[in-house]
């Protein structure tokens, strides 16, 4: 295997980042809810690419294995803090966000994404993956590292459960 040259490997970062960067910045936040350590965690993600490039294989796009750096990069950053603290978070809402945020945020969109907080965190992942995201089920397994039976399996689970949160929160649509 040659080397690729640091050159090389810099300007795809860089091409990475501008078409990919904000896409796994918004998955990030809606994992953690924490705007600055989102920032962190996507600059971390984009780091940790750079330095295992010459590992990736093409395996699976390039997109999903950006992913799959932010997905270990945030469950590496939730394991470090301490439970008891990021179960706090989750139960408070928005974490980091602004009173402008929440506001400009609206009503349904707020109730969605605190609904969406207090689900299990293999819940929130394959709904941000499958239905914010929209990657495949194909995709959505190569990022988690599942198999596409237990992607297919969580979230219909997850769907189940984001309505109920909903429901159990007042929030009922037509």
């Amino acid at each position: 295997m040659t080397l690729l040259d640091e050159g090389y490997r810099k300007q795809k970062i860089r091409e990475w980042y501008v078409e990919y960067s904000d896409a796994i910045f918004r998955y990030i936040m809606l994992m953690i809810g924490d705007r600055e350590q989102a920032k962190d965690l996507t600059h971390d993600t984009f780091l940790k690419a750079f330095h295992r490039l010459e590992g990736f294989q093409g395996e699976m796009s390039d997109k999903n294995w950006l992913y799959r750096i932010a997905r270990n990069a945030t469950i590496d950053f939730i394991r470090k803090k301490k439970p008891l603290h990021y179960v706090t978070e989750m139960f408070t809402g928005v974490g980091g966000a602004t009173p402008e945020d929440i506001v400009e945020a609206g009503e349904e969109e707020r109730m969605v994404y605190d609904a969406m907080s207090r689900l299990k965190r293999s819940y929130r992942e394959v709904l941000l993956l499958r239905k914010i995201k929209g990657l495949s089920i194909r995709e959505t397994a190569d990022v988690l590292g599942w198999k596409e039976s237990k992607v297919k399996t969580t979230l219909s689970r997850a769907l189940q459960a984001m309505k109920a949160q909903l429901e159990k929160e007042g929030y009922h649509r037509e």
